[in-house]
């Protein structure tokens, strides 16, 4: 563990910088804290929960997830209607949950549907990132409203916003970086072609689910 201090250095760095060119003084301290103290809690809940053979206890967790990804998506907006927690939450849900499906029946075929160790995973996965774009546009679209920009002006706006990272990981995999989930496969030995099938699984995942999940959400806000 005291060699994760190293780690802690660039941070140290970045925190001070982003003090001194902010007023946000808390903002990064209570992210951080909150970031360890759930890594933490999560390693022992997932020990549990990986021998667990129940259905209902996956669906639980999965639902925990998505209302916690829909709260979070809009956290950087100023104005936070509570009828856009339930857009972002059925957005999130609907691209996240198909995408899913498409993944544990189509791609991977698990048996029984619901193995918690790879279910809850690929879940953290497309949810995050689904929450992350929506988030995204939601900001976006606000932005350019407040702007008295039209509906479809700032639809279009948002939405190339919201895919921007996700497209920018499409360019950089294999050329710049190597993603978390393929070099942990190659580190534990598993053939590097594997890995990369396995890679462009996550990455299509990735980008399905959150370019769905934010199209669902901009089209809620059309009646808003």
């Amino acid at each position: 563990m005291l060699d994760l201090l190293w780690a802690c250095i660039p941070v140290v760095i970045m925190i001070v910088i982003y003090i001194r060119w902010t007023d946000d003084k808390l903002t990064l301290f209570y992210a951080l804290a909150r970031m360890l103290i759930q890594l933490i809690l999560i390693g022992y809940v997932l020990t549990y929960i990986f021998t667990s053979d129940s259905p209902y206890l996956v669906i639980l967790i999965l639902s925990v997830m998505l209302v916690s990804a829909s709260v979070i998506a809009l956290r950087p907006m100023r104005h936070k209607q509570k009828s856009l927690y339930l857009k972002a939450f059925i957005s999130i849900t609907l691209g996240g949950l198909f995408t899913l499906v498409m993944i544990i029946f189509g791609v991977l075929n698990l048996n029984p549907w619901y193995e918690p160790k790879f279910l809850i995973p690929l879940a953290g996965m497309i949810f995050a990132n689904s929450m992350n774009a929506v988030s995204i546009a939601a900001e976006r679209y606000e932005s350019e409203m407040e702007r008295n920009g039209t509906y479809i002006d700032a639809r279009a706006t948002a939405y190339t916003a919201s895919l921007i990272p996700i497209i920018n990981a499409l360019f950089a995999v294999g050329l710049v970086s190597l993603p978390g989930m393929m070099t942990g496969q190659i580190l534990s030995g598993v053939d590097p072609l594997i890995a990369v099938r396995y890679q462009m699984m996550v990455m299509l995942m990735i980008l399905g689910s959150a370019g769905i999940s934010v199209a669902i959400y901009l089209i809620l806000l059309k009646d808003k």
